[in-house]
């Protein structure tokens, strides 16, 4: 008596289109890592914007918003590392659930292949909330630079030109003081003391000028200008230390949330392919 073969025993009972027992779709399914990938950046924002409403953001893409440097503890790394290891696990539980079924695959093959979609939504994810943050930086950097005013725009660029240092040293008087606003003597201070920081160390002229620069204008003794110069500089050189180790230490929590992130996908990608296949039509 004949029976109607069904398209599930029509597949595995074919070798002419599977040979040697592969399938012969892709590895890697695009479509669920990409959505995967999009739903584990977006939660990895909203949660990140939660912290940030919490004082909770241990990094910003905005100059002096967040938790500042010095004051970045632990429940700021705690919180980092959460979000990262709930929104990849939430984007690689999506990429394995959402994946296509694998007809005459290898279980070991199966659970690398979910492994490997975990691990690539995890890092489209990583790019996607990394250029939205570029994003999100520049727009206000750019917003910034636009709302003020013509004479802040130049003290700015300035300040962060290496060479208006040495424009300083071509103009430099014997007699300080009496000829340059308080804002433009503060100006070519910031930019003598930046050049300080930059070679690690204040040439004895820059000293010696500065601190007549500064007799000038405040109306104390040299020897008390001297000593203010030098007390101004430590304390530079003591917050940029400060501030780089900071930046390090928050650079090694960071490395780690990421990894751990990357693990969470991972495996989640694996839950979430293991329960697709056991999944019956009905």
């Amino acid at each position: 008596m004949d029976r109607t073969v069904t398209s599930t025993e029509y597949v595995e009972t074919s070798p002419r289109l599977y040979p040697q027992g592969e399938a012969l779709s892709s590895g890697v399914s695009w479509g669920a890592v990409i959505g995967g990938a999009f739903t584990g950046a977006a939660f990895y924002l909203i949660l990140l914007a939660l912290g940030a409403g919490f004082g909770l953001s241990v990094v910003s893409p905005w100059s002096n918003v967040g938790v500042s440097a010095s004051t970045a503890g632990a429940a700021a790394i705690i919180w980092l590392i959460l979000i990262e290891i709930v929104a990849s696990a939430l984007g690689g539980y999506l990429t394995g659930r959402l994946r296509i079924k694998w007809a005459l695959v290898h279980t070991d093959e199966v659970y690398f292949r979910d492994t490997a979609n975990g691990f690539l939504s995890w890092a489209v994810a990583l790019v996607i909330s990394v250029t939205f943050l570029a994003s999100g930086a520049s727009s206000m950097m750019a917003r910034f630079e636009q709302g003020g005013s013509p004479a802040e725009s130049a003290a700015t660029a300035s300040l962060t030109d290496p060479n208006a240092y040495f424009v300083d040293t071509l103009f430099r008087a014997d007699r300080v003081g009496s000829g340059n606003s308080d804002a433009s003597a503060q100006e070519e201070a910031e930019r003598i003391l930046a050049n300080a920081l930059r070679q690690n160390e204040m040439p004895s002229e820059d000293q010696h000028y500065l601190a007549r620069l500064i007799a000038a204008k405040t109306g104390i003794s040299q020897p008390e200008a001297d000593k203010r110069v030098s007390d101004a500089l430590v304390q530079a050189r003591q917050t940029e230390d400060t501030a780089r180790k900071v930046t390090a230490h928050l650079l090694l929590w960071s490395f780690l949330a990421l990894l751990m992130g990357a693990f969470s996908a991972s495996y989640a990608a694996t839950i979430g392919g293991r329960q697709r296949d056991h999944m019956e039509a009905v």
